[in-house]
């Protein structure tokens, strides 16, 4: 077996440079016409104002207006209008929602008469940048499920409502929703549920087809919505228990692994020991798998990879099993907003046994994420995660055959692009920034039928082995972030040729196995296919991660992950053929070989930093002569991974408060590259300091993203490299938001992992060349 060395920490160097600011310009465009633009906006308004009159509801007598604006405004110059118009949310980059008193309109409507007249105003740039002005109207607060299905055909019926969140003002928001409520009495609208934070204000109501069009009117909505839709089938293989040993129990130390679903059957003779805590946040319903999913499901979480140990007849659990019921029988939850039973479970298990990792392997598919704001689910995880430092790995979630499917043999000559249709946008929670997000692969192409009758080639699979699997959903997350950052294994679908094309989904033997929660019927082991089982794979290589380095933050567990991402060849293939693929393959699948510990030929540097706003960290990156050295030629690579968990705001297009990045540069020596990044430096040159070429990523795509990774390799080094000739450095950036400045911490958390590996060289000591080198600069160094 391979030797194994813990890996090394990396200190930064002790300048700390501040970020040079960036400059004032607005980037708003004069109008052409002055006179005609001002007496457009002075119609627009008339007619803003007409439509807002016919609105019901609201909890004071300000009327909401929608004012479109030129892309780069800033949202809280709205203000600059009048003091009495009140921002309420950044809808898009080029929509702003605001509430605004008579004399507000007033105070306007004299500003746009003047300027029609030729007259002088004051900041007349957020005219300039004015484009249109609108009510919120029923158009736009129908979500996006309630648009494509419809109300359901029933007398009654239930709807999800956001109001507008009024995050900078308690008493405004109590009075929101206390009037709210008094108007759902009023109309005879039953409340059945709500979360309500400063963030998010959501109800769940029955009500009937008037009452619901009465609520697409009400002013203080900011979206009406369909119920989440959680379902899952099942199908099932059966083997006998008896050819298994029993399991012991984890060690004491074990860390644990939540997995909040629909239950666990603590029974189960390859789960029962390694059970810490099994806890029911469902109300009436007691903590027992009726469904079957999260039994599957905690199964894959506690073993990884479950068939791996299915074949070799070894079950060894060597972290501890929780398990929060938040799902029903039918793998739903329909008794309030699953948000609170979330929130109300993570704390309990992060409070009673210190659990750190949580998966979360369910999707709403009447969310997905076409861009804009992001919902309650996905907002309370990244609250979460950051309040309570915990990691969330959730699923893309799966694509539901229907009206917007491929049909027959077009699920194999479209595939793999209709991938990236609109359709088949990842749902809640997998946009959210602060967790990990995993999307499916497919393992085998070969179905069941298709190995008993080998001569038949009916069955025909639509993808080949680790390919994206043919319902897998694609990214990307708020402003353009890497979703899903990692793929695992989840399953694959076939088409029958002589049963008219028909599509094999659950019963072609190509899902992953894993336990069953009907064991007692003889049946211990289910198999099943979706990005449900993807998840918890990437869960337990987290969670393992913490038996290496039980200190470790989830911000290092999500950097360790990524950087030791690789992409099977099957999805680079893609990828070089088309770069849209990225959004469904991430950063590729774990490799574990170097995941937990180094290797002489693959060496992780790791540092759990904090940085000021505006300010700049280096790192000094070792590169032992052999690295670059060695006459074959070989693949050797350069990855570096950054983490972070920023404050959220869900009124912000942009939503993340603090955006902190890296980049890769060398130079000369240490003053050389903080001169570079130096305030003092001209705007233009530090615009395009150059990192080092031929980044995988590349900095712009990666740096959108909380988890941020990117790979640089080479084959071979001429004598005038830039790695023979100069030093090579890590240079770790924080710049705030100016709105989210009072949301941050003076001193914002990060993780920081830098990977050299050498792997076709079986005589590399990278690991020893480079741990002597960091002995050797100790001295001169800040400790962190």
């Amino acid at each position: 077996m391979e030797e194994t060395f813990p890996h090394l920490t990396i200190q930064r160097e002790a300048p700390i440079n501040e970020k040079r600011p960036r400059g004032g310009f607005s980037g708003i465009v004069e109008p052409a016409d002055i006179r005609g633009h001002c007496n457009g906006l002075q119609q627009k308004l008339a007619n803003a104002k007409e439509q807002a009159d016919k609105g019901v509801g609201g909890f004071d007598d300000r009327r909401l207006f929608q004012f479109a604006v030129q892309k780069g405004f800033n949202p809280e110059d709205i203000r600059k209008i009048s003091q009495e118009i009140e921002f309420v949310s950044q809808e898009d980059e080029a929509i702003i929602i605001g509430f605004a008193s008579d004399s507000a309109l007033s105070e306007f409507e004299a500003r746009l008469t003047t300027m029609a007249s030729g007259g002088h105003v004051t900041n007349k740039q957020i005219i300039y940048a004015l484009q249109s002005i609108d009510g919120w109207s029923a158009k736009d607060r129908t979500g996006w499920a309630l648009k494509k299905q419809g109300y359901p055909e029933k007398d009654e019926f239930l709807l999800d409502i956001e109001l507008w969140p009024l995050e900078d003002n308690h008493q405004q928001r109590n009075r929101e929703q206390a009037a709210f409520e008094r108007w759902l009495t009023e109309q005879g609208i039953e409340k059945k549920d709500q979360v309500k934070q400063q963030e998010l204000t959501l109800y769940r109501v029955l009500c009937n087809l008037n009452q619901a069009n009465l609520l697409l009117q009400h002013r203080d909505i900011r979206s009406v919505d369909l119920p989440p839709s959680f379902g899952l089938e099942r199908s099932i293989i059966i083997q006998d228990i008896q050819n298994f040993p029993n399991i012991s129990d984890p060690s004491d130390h074990a860390p644990g692994i939540v997995v909040l679903d629909s239950g666990l059957a603590t029974g189960h003779p390859l789960l029962g020991a390694a059970v810490g805590d099994a806890q029911s946040f469902l109300p009436g319903e007691d903590s027992n798998d009726e469904n079957g999913h999260g039994t599957h499901v905690a199964g894959i979480a506690l073993y990884g990879d479950f068939e791996h140990s299915l074949r070799s007849g070894k079950f060894v659990p060597t972290l501890r099993l929780f398990s929060g019921r938040i799902l029903d029988k039918d793998n739903e939850n329909t008794t309030g907003f699953v948000e609170k039973q979330i929130e109300e479970s993570v704390r309990y298990f992060a409070k009673e046994y210190n659990c750190r990792v949580f998966n979360l392997s369910f999707g709403d598919s009447n969310k997905p994420y076409l861009e804009g704001h992001l919902k309650g689910l996905s907002l309370t995880l990244d609250i979460l995660s950051r309040k309570l430092g915990v990691l969330f790995v959730v699923s893309t979630g799966n694509h539901r055959v229907g009206e917007h499917s491929p049909d027959g043999l077009e699920w194999r000559d479209n595939y793999p692009n209709y991938l990236l249709d609109e359709s088949w946008r990842i749902i809640e929670p997998a946009p959210a920034l602060n967790v990990l997000t995993v999307g499916s692969l497919a393992r085998y192409n070969l179905t069941y039928n298709s190995q008993y009758y080998t001569l038949d080639p009916a069955e025909v699979p639509i993808a080949q082995p680790d390919q994206p699997s043919p319902f897998t959903r694609s990214g990307n997350s708020v402003d353009g972030a890497i979703k899903p950052e990692l793929v695992a294994h989840g399953g694959n679908w076939a088409i029958n040729m002589r049963a008219g094309h028909s599509l094999m989904e659950r019963v072609a033997g190509l899902g992953v196995v894993s336990t069953n929660n009907k064991f007692a019927s003889g049946n211990p082991f289910t198999i099943d296919i979706g990005t449900s089982m993807a998840a918890p794979y990437v869960a337990h290589l987290a969670a393992s991660i913490l038996r290496e380095h039980p200190n470790a933050s989830a911000n290092l567990l999500r950097a360790l992950l990524c950087i030791n991402a690789v992409l099977p060849e099957a999805c680079e293939e893609l990828i070089h053929r088309n770069k849209a693929f990225r959004k469904v393959c991430g950063y590729g699948h774990v490799d574990a070989s170097s995941l937990y510990r180094s290797l002489e030929n693959a060496v992780n540097l790791i540092a759990d930093s904090t940085i000021e706003n505006k300010r700049h960290h280096f790192y000094e990156i070792p590169i032992p002569d052999e690295f670059t050295s060695g006459g074959r030629r070989r693949k050797r690579e350069i990855a570096v991974a950054l983490a972070y968990t920023p404050a959220i705001r869900s009124t912000r297009i942009k939503y993340r408060a603090s955006r902190i990045d890296f980049r890769l540069v060398t130079a000369s020596d240490l003053e050389q590259v903080t001169t570079m990044f130096n305030k003092a430096t001209v705007k233009d040159e530090y615009e395009n300091i150059p990192e080092l070429k031929a980044a995988t990523i590349g900095q712009q795509a990666r740096s959108k993203g909380t988890v941020q990774a990117d790979f640089w390799r080479f084959y071979q080094f001429n004598i005038n490299s830039k790695l023979r000739a100069q030093k090579l450095f890590v240079v770790v950036t924080r710049n705030d938001f100016p709105w989210g400045e009072s949301l941050c911490d003076s001193e914002e958390d990060y993780a920081l992992v830098v990977s050299l590996r050498d792997r076709e060289n079986e005589e590399a000591r990278l690991y020893s060349r480079i741990k002597a080198q960091l002995e050797a600069r100790m001295p001169v160094r800040i400790k962190i």
